[in-house]
């Protein structure tokens, strides 16, 4: 007997739209700048723990009942340093970058905020904190999801018109989201190499797919230990995508925090990528918004 899933495991199939990137690009790149530092959970702040995961602890500490200075310094260090080194890094060579931010974190850094507007680069909403919105009731989730907008648009002088949860959204997440209305897209899915749309109650409401295979988070959970595993992993993906955007071309997505990336020994193979990237004239460019109004202009639901 066949079972019936609300999950769709078919996609496109084996014949991919062909999405027609401008200049006739074989690949998009999108490059995320992660930026939760000072959002995360802190006993300072009143949670019941101190957040110590995706920092050079490689893990989250377990039963811990009074504040953890050495974490909280690893997460200052991503926005005292590691966030101007890889800003400069983004910065020098023109290129453009998603910011996916905390309300939170920008409130508390807002010369973050003030760089982000002067570089024009997009915000897709991460939440008013790095917090796991599965485990939030759904008038919680609803009230952080409007609390982040108003505070992102104060911050930088527009509101995010993307979202994206931390790691996993809530089985309410997408329909608050067209609820509240705004958005062009979320980013809450894992699921492909192209956007596409998902039926939202009657709403039809674009993804644009992120992913975990192509971002730092590596280095700190084991897969990558040198700026070079770094280059070679992401100048493999690229090439191989590119191969394949004769025919077919896809997007990827880069995703970077300034607390791991940030350091000078691991920033190395970013930058030697970029270098890389910006003589392939086959390769877009482009922020998060760019790809979802393309998508939106060309592909109607």
């Amino acid at each position: 007997m066949k079972i019936e899933s609300e999950r769709d495991f078919v996609g496109y199939g084996p014949t991919p739209p062909h999405p027609r990137w401008p200049g006739d690009a074989r690949l998009a790149v999108n490059f995320v700048i992660n930026i939760e530092e000072g959002s995360e959970a802190s006993i300072f702040d009143g949670d019941k723990y101190t957040e110590s995961s995706l920092t050079e602890l490689g893990f989250q500490k377990s039963e811990v009942t009074e504040r953890d200075l050495g974490a909280e310094s690893m997460f200052e260090y991503g926005s005292r340093v590691g966030i101007w080194r890889l800003l400069r890094t983004f910065s020098e060579r023109k290129i453009p970058l998603t910011a996916y931010a905390c309300a939170l974190a920008l409130e508390r850094n807002p010369l973050i905020a003030q760089q982000i507007r002067k570089e024009n680069y997009d915000i897709c909403g991460h939440g008013w904190r790095w917090e796991k919105h599965f485990e939030l009731d759904e008038a919680t989730e609803r009230d952080r999801i409007k609390k982040s907008i108003a505070s992102i648009q104060n911050m930088t002088g527009t509101r995010p018109y993307g979202w994206y949860c931390r790691y996993s959204p809530s089985i309410n997440t997408r329909r608050l989201l067209v609820e509240e209305g705004g958005f062009l897209y979320d980013s809450d899915s894992y699921a492909d190499e192209l956007p596409y749309w998902v039926q939202v109650g009657k709403i039809p409401h674009l993804i644009i797919p992120y992913t975990l295979a192509t971002n730092d988070v590596k280095f700190i959970r084991g897969g990558m230990s040198t700026s070079k595993h770094f280059f070679t992993f992401l100048d493999d993906s690229i090439d191989v995508l590119l191969r394949e955007g004769q025919s077919q071309p896809k997007m990827i997505s880069i995703g970077l925090h300034s607390r791991i990336i940030g350091h000078p020994g691991r920033i190395k193979g970013l930058s030697r990528l970029l270098d890389k990237i910006m003589q392939n004239r086959q390769i877009w460019l482009a922020r998060r918004v760019d790809i979802a109004r393309h998508w939106i202009k060309h592909f109607h639901p």
